[in-house]
Parts: structure tokens; C-alpha cells; sequence
């Protein structure tokens, strides 16, 4: 099949594009470089099955594909915040070009939706039938209602429409090729240990997050498209759920750092608990997380002291 892969060159994309490849999938990689980098996908370039575009999804374009896999958007605060109406754009005007260029060409879309679509829960774990608790107006609100409402456009462009589309809500995942000024919390963290620098723990720490490694996500992106029975939403995410104190003991334990723990105000609306309930995908999927977070924080860790170490070179 010939696939596209919005945000390609992203963290995620970057994980997604190798595995098509490597399958045999003829693969054309979107990005319009915002916080992806063509770093990401090097490995890539030359190869037959593989092809790079640079491309905003807020722009419309014409291909002519079998499927689409949509996880074009800035999807750390750091980043996300920088421009809030472009994080909008690109969630919104991104959907509708997409599911527009699916409807025209036949194509089933994937659209790579959040955790964030629930808020800061008042259910926990959180369910795909939960419908959130969201702050419309918040500094979070571009990326959690931008999200909201692309998932609108895929069931709409689904009844109306008919085009086949698959929703996956994609809670809190790590791994090599995240930006090393991406600004999440595993990232934030590895950072400020290899450097022996103060730990950054917003609140008193006790707020929860459960972490997937990529390749856990890509394998159950990849079924779900696969699979002929379900739309969505489905969520993909580590039922395992740590406090962020936790976390931030166990990189100093691994990293070996002495890095010492300061503690900061908690952002607006920062959700206090984070929990998938993945029993849909188990059922539909026969999908569940296999990298326990203490060994995907060691490949994680390698990555960044590399990267480091490039950086400085």
C-alpha cells in the first residue's frame, strides 16, 4: 500500500514511518518541520519505499494513497503554547484537508487523538465513554479542544460522509527521538539528571501519568488500522500509573545523576491523575503495552546521552 503519514518527521511519526518501511509499506512522510526534524527520519532518505514531503496540513494537497495515518500537531505545552491559533489550525483546518483528501481518494484515516481530550478527569482510569473535563479557555485549550474537535470531524465526516476512519487516544508516550527541547516530563527529567541539574517537579509531585514506550504505540496504531470492526476511539496507553516523584527517582537512579529534587507551582490546569483503561483494546486489538517503563527509560536514556553528546559536539 502507499501510505501517508502526516507530522512524519515528529517523535512518533518518525517511529511509524521506519516500521511501514521495514513491512514492506511504500511510505510518504509529511512534515512541515515545526517540531519534527529531518534527523528523525535520515535513516530513511535514501531508501525506494520512502518518500519526503515538506508540507503544512493547514494547506490543502493532492496524493493519491490507500491509508492515512494523521499525527500532525505540536503535542508538548512547550511547544503548543508558542502559537496557540497555529496548534488549532493544525488540529482543525489538519482534519478537515485530511478527511477531505480520504473521502476524495477512498483512503481509511487514522487520526491520532489524546488523552488530553479527557481534561483533568473526574473519572479515574478514564474510559472511552468518559466525555472529559475540559477548560474551553485555558493555556492547554488549543491542543486539549483542538483535539475535541477533530475527533468531531471524524465521526461527522463518518456519518455524513461515509469515509472509514479509525480514532486512537494517545496518553503519555516516550522514547528515542524525542526533541531534546520537547518539554514533557520523561524528557524534562533525563535532561536535568545527565546534567546534574535540579530536578523540576511542578506541585508536591503526587500527580500520576502512565507511560507508554513508542514502539508499544506504534503496534497498536498499526492494528487498529488494520482492523475492519471498530472507528474508535480507542485509548492506547500503559495502564501502569506512576507519581511523578517516581518517576524523577527512578531516571537519578538510572542516569546515576546527583541531581537534586526543586519543586515549582503547578501549572493552570494541569491534570492531576492520567490512567488509560484499555480494556477495549485488549478485546479488539488483543493489544496491551510490553515494555515495562524501567527498561524503555534505559533505551531512552542511551538515546539522550548520545544525543547530548552531538550537541555539545
Amino acid at each position: 500500500m502507499r501510505i501517508l503519514v502526516t507530522g512524519g518527521a515528529g517523535f512518533i511519526g518518525s517511529h511509524l514511518c521506519t516500521r511501514l518501511v521495514d513491512e514492506g509499506q511504500d511510505v510518504i512522510c509529511l512534515d512541515n518541520y515545526f517540531t519534527g526534524s529531518k534527523r528523525n527520519v535520515d535513516h530513511l532518505i535514501d531508501h525506494h519505499r520512502f518518500e519526503l514531503l515538506r508540507h503544512d496540513i493547514i494547506q490543502p494537497i493532492l496524493l493519491e494513497v490507500d491509508q492515512i495515518y494523521n499525527l500532525a500537531c505540536p503535542a508538548s505545552p512547550v511547544h503548543y503554547q508558542v502559537n496557540p491559533v497555529k496548534t488549532v489550525k493544525t488540529s482543525v483546518m489538519g482534519a478537515i484537508n485530511m478527511l477531505g483528501l480520504a473521502k476524495r481518494v477512498g483512503a481509511r484515516i487514522l487520526q491520532a487523538s489524546t488523552s488530553e481530550v479527557y481534561g483533568d478527569p473526574q473519572v479515574h482510569p478514564q474510559p472511552e465513554e468518559y466525555t472529559g473535563n475540559v477548560n474551553p479557555i485555558g493555556l492547554r485549550s488549543c491542543y486539549d479542544e483542538g483535539k475535541r474537535v477533530a475527533e468531531t470531524l471524524f465521526f461527522d465526516y463518518l456519518r455524513q460522509n461515509r469515509v472509514d476512519i479509525r480514532v486512537v487516544r494517545i496518553f503519555n508516550t516516550y522514547g528515542p527521538r524525542m526533541a531534546l527541547d520537547d518539554g514533557r516530563v520523561v524528557s524534562n527529567f533525563i535532561l536535568q539528571a545527565l546534567k546534574n541539574e535540579e530536578i523540576t517537579l511542578y506541585g508536591d509531585g503526587e500527580q500520576t501519568r502512565s507511560f507508554q514506550y513508542v514502539d508499544d504505540l506504534v503496534e497498536g496504531m498499526m492494528r487498529m488500522m488494520a482492523q475492519e470492526e471498530e472507528h474508535g476511539p480507542i485509548n492506547m496507553g500503559n495502564p501502569r500509573e506512576f507519581t511523578i516523584r517516581q518517576l524523577a527517582d527512578l531516571v537519578i537512579g538510572q542516569t546515576g545523576s546527583s541531581s537534586k529534587i526543586g519543586k515549582r507551582p503547578l501549572p493552570a490546569d494541569d491534570p492531576k491523575v492520567r490512567q488509560p483503561d484499555i480494556r477495549r483494546a485488549k478485546a479488539l486489538l488483543d493489544w496491551e503495552p510490553k515494555i515495562p517503563l524501567e527498561e524503555g527509560l534505559e533505551r531512552t536514556i542511551a538515546y539522550f546521552r548520545e544525543a547530548l553528546a552531538d550537541s555539545h559536539a
